[in-house]
């Protein structure tokens, strides 16, 4: 039940980071989700095969309690953006910080509580969102953090050739990333609980 709990939450905190990221760009010139019928908040616009289904049951079965999924990504075209340079990182930056923004809300709710069982309900769902924050945000191709540090890369074709030899191979490092860099983001999660909750998660 556990798990199929933090299944339902890590699924619909994704949801709403997707939409986000829809709704950013809709305010800076892209219309692209909208006319796809993905700037909604329905689950089944976000529903995502492989990464919302298959990938999260067969976790479930695992021994472990890893749980892990997707929603399908908000499609956007960048040439519609009225900020070629800085809008791609704008559109990106928020489904992470729709991420936070819901961590934020739910701790306030948590303090204004004090301790008790609804409260560590929702200090899971602040954990959640805030892993969804912090994940995203690393440079790496595809997730929000790498359309971020192109904004901050020179436009030479030095940058643009490791560019593409980025997005080349960008699923590859998230994988390695998850397996083998996860502890170098971990601090910074439990760091963020702990601001904002006041006590740890265990």
């Amino acid at each position: 039940m556990t798990a199929l709990f933090f299944f339902i939450i890590v699924i619909l905190s994704a949801i709403i980071h997707e939409y986000s990221h829809g709704w950013v760009a809709e305010q800076l010139g892209d219309p692209t989700a909208r006319l796809a019928g993905r700037l909604t908040l329905n689950p089944i616009a976000h529903i995502d095969p492989i990464g919302t289904i298959l990938v999260p049951l067969i976790l479930v079965m695992l021994p472990g309690g890893f749980i892990f999924g997707w929603a399908k990504p908000v499609p956007f075209n960048p040439l519609n953006l009225r900020d070629k340079r800085w809008g791609p990182a704008l559109v990106a930056l928020a489904g992470p910080a729709s991420n936070l923004l819901i961590a934020l809300s739910l701790a306030v709710v948590i303090r204004l509580l004090g301790p008790g069982s609804f409260a560590s309900f929702l200090a899971l769902i602040v954990y959640i969102n805030i892993l969804l924050a912090v994940f995203n945000l690393v440079p790496i191709p595809p997730l929000d953090g790498s359309k971020v540090l192109y904004a901050l890369l020179p436009n030479t074709p030095s940058w643009w050739r490791f560019k593409l030899q980025l997005e080349q191979y960008g699923m590859i490092l998230v994988i390695m990333f998850i397996f083998i860099g996860w502890q170098l983001i971990t601090p910074i999660i439990y760091w963020l609980f702990r601001l904002l909750v006041g006590f740890n998660f265990y």
